[in-house]
């Protein structure tokens, strides 16, 4: 596994953890790296998405909602909302990887810790938030 990867999956666990919990960000991330032993590559790109998710939840929120037609953000199952969150954050925070390739990212990580149908149900969802930032003009 790649290390964007696993950063990506640690930082799914940590967003995770914070939804539930209600823990400040950044006690929760030193909780999970003493936890979770990881190199610093990996600790510094999983650390940059979850702050970063964190503090911009709630224009990001508002994008998902807008794209998930018949769904509320309550109703998606929450590993989803948060590859959501993770996913959108790091298309919106520009340069690499390309969308296209954080799309399929998310896609395969929702497979891996979420239902059979979370697949589908991210890739549609972030694709239409890349449609829209294209149309906007924010490739």
């Amino acid at each position: 596994m790649g290390s964007r990867r696993r950063s990506r999956e640690f930082a799914l666990q940590c967003l995770y953890g914070i939804e539930i919990s209600h823990e400040d960000p950044e006690r929760a991330l030193a909780e999970f790296w003493a936890e979770h032993p990881a190199d610093e590559e990996v600790r510094r790109y999983a650390s940059g998405l979850v702050k970063g998710a964190c503090a911009a939840r709630g224009e990001i929120d508002r994008l998902i909602a807008g794209c998930a037609k018949n769904w509320t953000l309550e109703r998606m199952a929450a590993v989803d909302r948060n590859i959501l969150r993770l996913a959108v954050y790091e298309m919106r925070s520009g340069g690499e990887p390309p969308p296209a390739v954080i799309i399929n990212e998310a896609v395969d990580i929702a497979k891996k810790y979420s239902t059979p149908d979370s697949g589908a149900f991210v890739n549609g969802i972030l694709d239409r938030i890349h449609k829209d930032a294209l149309r906007d003009g924010n490739p």
